[in-house]
């Protein structure tokens, strides 16, 4: 025997609550827009941890801390996207973006540049996406999102600004130490 029955109001504000509410076009859209950017995330973290793993060369120390870094940072972005892909009624995709093979740690620097570039285009579209849609909320935090994004840009910048002296003036040294028959 049930000790209390449900009145028709009551069961009705229970279905209403576990009932997805359809979507409209915009935030479809916004959506799939936030999983592109959770499968970047993804990539990201693959990423940097196959790059910290697989760095050789004299900056290794520093360009696998840089790398190491980076990963939390992008970690949590992505637990943020997947719980408010969630929220708005999505399923958070559990593909990553394909990460590109590098070899040598100028390749890695330049591919990770080429993919915080991509997030910053990204969350800037995203946080469009979200005001159109009146998460305003949403939109706060992506543009935070885009201001750590923007910070691994420059820094990445950075480094390969100075990237081609560094070793140029090493390669002018090799050569002379060849010139002079291995001599340094």
């Amino acid at each position: 025997m049930i000790d209390h029955m449900l009145d028709t109001a009551s069961v009705r504000q229970i279905v209403t609550a576990t009932t997805p509410i359809p979507l409209t076009l915009a935030q479809r859209t916004l959506i799939d827009g936030l999983n592109l950017d959770l499968a970047g995330e993804y990539q990201a973290v693959l990423m940097y941890t196959q790059y910290s793993a697989k760095l050789t060369g004299p900056y290794r120390r520093e360009l696998r801390s840089l790398f190491q870094a980076e990963i939390a940072d992008e970690l949590g972005h992505a637990q943020f996207l997947a719980d408010k892909i969630a929220v708005l009624g999505g399923e958070p995709t559990s593909e990553a973006r394909p990460v590109p093979t590098a070899h040598e740690p100028r390749e890695m620097l330049e591919h990770a540049l080429a993919a915080e570039t991509r997030a910053v285009a990204d969350y800037t579209e995203r946080a469009r996406q979200a005001d159109d849609v009146g998460e305003v909320g949403l939109r706060i935090v992506l543009e935070n999102q885009l201001a750590d994004e923007t910070r691994h840009k420059e820094e990445l910048q950075r480094i390969l600004t100075g990237w081609d002296d560094i070793n140029l003036e090493r390669a002018r040294n090799e050569d002379r130490w060849e010139d002079d028959g291995g001599q340094p």
